[in-house]
């Protein structure tokens, strides 16, 4: 008898860790394929690291074939009808425009999520995404152009534009990027003949009354003094009305003159969802417990694309991010292989540990185990947990890290990236042609290229 056939799609958290668990769960006896645009897991939270230069692009992309050993890798997207359930296929689009049809016993869905777009005028047309390699590397030749370009402008206004970075919201991402930023830029010019001497200024806004709401008023407050002390204006209850090519003008009326938006306005679960014609809980594909798809016991659902019942709080589903995602990978893994006659299956369920945020240098706020850490020791924490939850590269991500305290940044433009190859709408499929489509993980944020670049 032939050996069942196991499909996943996407190899974001939830789709990576799945394949990893599954893989050792049924030691062979199961095929598994993993379908995914691109041939690497990106360890989305230290893409911002990625573009301020404090680590290499390769750091941050375990490839799947070196550390998934024994599971088929297929380079492609599924496609938005391509899912079929009653036939057990999934069609996809390969990386050079090519298509297949891959048969499946048990299908994982594990597609993630895309940009948010909100109806903000001028924001498609002046923004990018930022959700992966590329757009990482854009977004640093980015600042750093609009630095020299700055630096050498007889122009007081548009040297002041050029130095204006504007980062709209204030969760996880936002917060992270503007952290960075500011000391990115600050060391940009460090040494430079500035012509009107004004420093880099760095905006972070969002409409909630708080950096940070979705974490602890106390990590909060945290975050937000090391802001202010950096120099960050931080504003809150306030956000974009409209981005022009010269800038933004905010819902208080004030217009910022800037070449430069960051967009982390959130995430929304990937339409390819939609298509499968199941039930949906505001876009994610509605799941029992154990992760399976109601009426459909062949096929499951785990990270951002699944609204997965939170049964720690009755009533809720589970938040989209990266630990949740992490975790359900496993508990998906072991109930496709007790679905297969290989051990037991498992109801999730998972207590939130703590958060951690870099806030760049030897700053971050932590509360591992509820416990509340500032400073130094919360950057310690929060390093020594991105080490712990590499799957790879650990050694390679520590050097860069100890290079980076006891040497100056490299800032110097590759070109590497084009404005083009890095859309906002990445559920477009000219845009998941490009970035990475499903299979990349979540990482809401965008950033405007100025005109012509």
């Amino acid at each position: 008898m032939s050996r069942p056939r196991v499909l996943i799609v996407g190899a974001g958290f939830a789709g990576y860790r799945t394949a990893r668990v599954l893989s050792r769960l049924v030691r062979g006896r199961a095929d598994i394929t993993l379908l995914n645009p691109t041939d690497h897991f990106l360890y989305l939270p230290l893409l911002p690291q990625v573009a301020v230069g404090i680590l290499e692009p390769r750091r941050v992309a375990v490839p799947l074939r070196g550390t998934l050993p024994h599971v088929r890798l297929v380079l492609g997207e599924a496609r938005p009808d391509g899912i079929d359930p009653d036939a057990r296929t999934v069609r996809y689009t390969g990386p050079e425009g090519d298509s297949g049809t891959l048969v499946y016993d048990r299908l994982v869905l594990a597609v993630g999520s895309v940009n948010k777009l909100l109806p903000v005028p001028g924001v498609a047309e002046h923004a990018h995404g930022f959700r992966g390699l590329p757009e990482a590397l854009y977004l640093r030749d980015h600042v750093t152009r609009q630095i020299e370009l700055g630096a050498v402008s007889e122009d007081p206004r548009g040297r002041t534009a050029r130095r204006t970075f504007v980062v709209v919201g204030a969760g996880y991402t936002g917060t992270e990027v503007a952290a960075q930023g500011k000391l990115f830029t600050d060391a940009l010019v460090r040494g430079r003949t500035l012509g009107d001497g004004a420093p880099p200024r760095w905006l972070l806004l969002d409409t909630a009354p708080r950096v940070l709401p979705e974490l602890d008023e106390r990590l909060s407050r945290t975050a937000d003094r090391v802001l202010r002390r950096r120099g960050v204006d931080v504003r809150t209850e306030t956000s974009v009305e409209e981005a022009t090519s010269d800038g933004v003008r905010l819902t208080d009326g004030e217009f910022v003159e800037t070449r430069t938006l960051v967009w982390c306005a959130g995430v929304r679960p990937d339409p390819l969802v939609e298509g499968i014609g199941q039930p949906l809980e505001r876009g994610r594909l509605l799941v029992d417990p154990y992760l399976r798809v109601p009426g459909r016991p062949d096929v499951f659902a785990c990270g951002d694309a699944a609204a997965v019942p939170d049964l720690e709080k009755p009533g809720h589903y589970t938040p989209m991010t990266a630990q949740h995602a992490w975790r359900q990978g496993r508990i998906a893994a072991r109930n496709v292989a007790a679905s297969l006659g290989i051990g037991e299956r498992r109801a999730y369920r998972h207590r939130e540990l703590g958060f951690t945020v870099d806030l760049g240098g030897v700053e971050a706020v932590a509360d591992p185990l509820g416990v509340h850490l500032p400073g130094p020791v919360a950057a310690a924490v929060t390093r020594g947990y991105h080490l712990a939850a590499l799957p790879a590269n650990r050694v390679r991500v520590a050097a860069d890290w100890l290079l980076d305290a006891v040497l100056p940044r490299q800032a110097v433009q590759l070109g590497l990236v084009r404005s083009g190859s890095v859309p906002l709408d990445t559920a477009s499929p000219e845009s998941a042609r490009v970035v990475g489509g499903p299979g990349a993980a979540v990482a809401p944020a965008a950033v405007s290229a100025e005109p012509g670049a």
